[in-house]
């Protein structure tokens, strides 16, 4: 089984970013963009400067009615954003942070992200918190499966250790975003693009 591959973005904007973005949804990737402490008109402004052909692969974290606007994949459900639109019609995934939620959220989805499963890259301080015997029981008992999205402190190096514990996917920021931080950086970026869709092949 082949894992299916997520990038989140920064919650900072970078410098063309878009390009980045970009390449990201080239090589197939879903993305979500999470910009937690942007408006509207800027979240509007990034998903213009990407193609439209590649639209249907973007999930927004925020600004929901962007969705409908320039036909995106779907919205994600926060601690911000915790509710459906009225009218909502398309994919819907949410952000769960114990086996509990996932258990009372999966009906009500497409896919769920759990985290963190290991200790966060992008966040100081932030530490799993799952044994990797739990984790294995959940899978045993079906409540891990192919509609749950491992994230926090993945890496092309734990990629495979996430297929063996019976998630779907995985869910990337830090691992990716410390490669890219102006366009000095796309070489190195794109080739660890890459490696992950190797390392999952």
């Amino acid at each position: 089984m082949n894992l299916r591959l997520i990038i989140l973005t920064t919650p900072d904007f970078l410098p063309q970013e878009a390009t980045a973005l970009t390449a990201i949804l080239d090589k197939g990737f879903r993305l979500h963009l999470r910009k937690p402490g942007c408006n509207e008109k800027e979240l509007a402004a990034l998903i213009e400067g990407l193609p439209a052909s590649h639209r249907a692969g973007i999930v927004l974290h925020d600004h929901f009615t962007l969705q409908q606007r320039y036909g995106l994949a779907g919205i994600h459900l926060n601690k911000r954003n915790p509710d459906i639109p009225d009218g909502y019609n398309g994919s819907i995934s949410r952000s769960c942070h114990s086996l509990e939620e996932i258990t009372e959220y999966k009906k009500q989805t497409d896919y769920l992200f759990l985290s963190p499963i290991f200790n966060s890259i992008s966040k100081q301080g932030y530490r799993s918190e799952f044994s990797m015997e739990q984790l294995r029981t959940a899978a045993r008992k079906g409540i891990i499966d192919t509609k749950i999205i491992a994230l926090g402190g993945i890496t092309a190096d734990n990629l495979t250790t996430v297929r063996t514990l019976g998630f779907g996917g995985a869910a990337l920021l830090g691992d990716v975003w410390n490669r890219y931080r102006s366009p000095d950086d796309t070489e190195a970026f794109l080739q660890h693009l890459d490696k992950l869709i190797q390392t999952v092949s």
